[in-house]
């Protein structure tokens, strides 16, 4: 066994003792429960399944934030729950491997997908010869799991390409969009666009945004001339748009959902932060630019495990599946400086957390594990403050007032990721390794050793 295993289990036999030493002082019958729950997640073992749920952008700011407003200071959101807990670290690394400590999604998707870091931008390839590395989509497919995707971004954009697709550059999502990507074209003998590649891997389930993409024409190879939508209806792809056709699909053949032309429109609304301030204000839980027909991230989470869950019955597999789920916008509405908009994305993926943990209250042998890919700009500052950069005073369920600063960078630009350590929380076999603080490529082994990928 690993001295760092030995360390993780000893850490969580620390935290069973201490545990049980305060049951002996209250004497609750809730620090009871914890000890239970606590000393059932403290199991190495394989799992059948695994669910990872990512938080874009989802500091333990941005979760404070949404706590707040949503569940009040004393509540707790399904993210709060888990049994486990620990932090880990984001850095990416230049070519060279020297660390850079800010990352980007790209880079720190393909940190937990292939166990390799890599250069900000770069799709699960190496930071210096820029080769591709199998990611933990590729090896469960390999040993048999169903797998999916699911996410409120464009199906292409970097969180969901770090599992299916191997690019230079993150910008070059379908076929028009591969000015970055010279060695990655289908003419040069490469695996094209994320999209193509994403399509031609034939991941059972596909949901999120994205259609412009999948719309655009392949220059090369078998599918010259046909979008990439109708590449994937070759390959055997239902494709869906909407939460009808959603619900209709069976699992006898994969599904691509493309609900969007691009990210999924978020689910609130309200005044962007502003230079001085905004007036309090309530968030609008509702926005007009959201079709009614868009199904939300819980939603689609709940279809994906249907379908996962389903095909392997179906063909009698021994093996069960592996499944991502991105709150996307959480990050996008961070960069924009809208508290409102980001607060209710934060929301919508608390909702497809509750949804998994539901699930593997039912089936022990998933790992559930939610986590960030980096942290982000917004702060909780004192009414009294008065930032130089953006800032906005909400009014939360509670009735209190709470003010978000954004300052990371000069007003009128995106506000910027930070590097600080995130938040990463587990429950289910193997998931006393998320324990202390571990770093981000440390997932790739905890999903591949839960899976025994490797």
């Amino acid at each position: 066994m690993p001295k760092s295993t030995r360390r993780r289990i000893v850490a969580a036999a620390t935290l069973v003792a201490a545990t049980a030493a305060a049951v002996a002082v209250t004497s609750t019958a809730g620090a009871f429960d914890t000890v239970q729950r606590t000393k059932a997640t403290i199991q190495g073992g394989k799992a059948k399944n695994v669910i990872l749920l990512i938080g874009d952008g989802m500091g333990d700011s941005e979760i404070t934030l949404a706590r707040d407003y949503t569940v009040g200071a004393a509540g707790r959101l399904a993210m709060d729950q888990f049994p486990l807990t620990g932090a880990y670290t984001t850095y990416a690394v230049h070519e060279d491997g020297t660390p850079e400590y800010v990352t980007d999604s790209a880079a720190s998707g393909s940190g937990w997908a292939t166990g390799v870091k890599t250069v900000n931008g770069r799709i699960s390839k190496t930071p210096g010869t820029n080769k591709p590395v199998p990611t933990l989509l590729e090896l469960a497919q390999r040993k048999g799991y169903a797998t999916g995707s699911v996410t409120t971004a464009e199906l292409t954009d970097a969180t969901p390409a770090v599992l299916a697709s191997h690019a230079t550059d993150r910008s070059c999502q379908g076929p028009a969009d591969m000015a970055k990507c010279p060695v990655d074209t289908l003419a040069a003998g490469g695996l094209g666009s994320i999209a193509e590649q994403s399509v031609n891997h034939k991941v059972d389930v596909l949901l999120g945004g994205g259609k412009q993409r999948f719309d655009q024409k392949v220059t090369d190879g078998a599918f010259k001339g046909l979008t990439v939508t109708e590449q994937a209806q070759k390959l055997g792809y239902q494709v869906v748009t909407d939460d009808a056709g959603l619900k209709n699909v069976k699992a006898d053949r994969p599904v691509l959902g493309l609900f969007a032309p691009g990210n999924v429109p978020v689910e609130w609304t309200g005044k962007p932060a502003a230079v001085g301030g905004t007036d309090p204000q309530r968030c609008v839980t509702a926005n007009p630019k959201r079709p009614a027909t868009t199904p939300s991230l819980a939603d689609s989470a709940t279809k994906a495990i249907q379908l996962l869950e389903d095909k392997q019955k179906k063909s009698h597999s021994k093996e069960g599946f592996f499944l991502q789920i991105e709150g996307a916008s959480i990050d996008k509405q961070d960069h924009a400086a809208d508290p409102c908009g980001q607060i209710g994305e934060t929301a919508a993926f608390d909702r497809a957390v509750k949804v998994a943990r539901d699930y593997a209250a039912k089936h022990p042998d998933t790992l559930v594990v939610t986590t960030v890919d980096h942290g982000h700009s917004s702060q909780i500052v004192p009414l009294e403050a008065a930032p130089p950069g953006l800032s906005s005073t909400l009014v939360t369920d509670e009735g209190q007032q709470l003010k978000v600063n954004y300052s990371t960078n000069t007003p009128g630009q995106s506000q910027e990721h930070t590097g600080t350590e995130v938040r990463i929380a587990a429950q289910g076999p193997q998931a006393y390794r998320v324990l202390g603080v571990t770093n981000q490529t440390d997932l790739f082994t905890t999903i591949s050793e839960a899976l025994r990928l490797r």
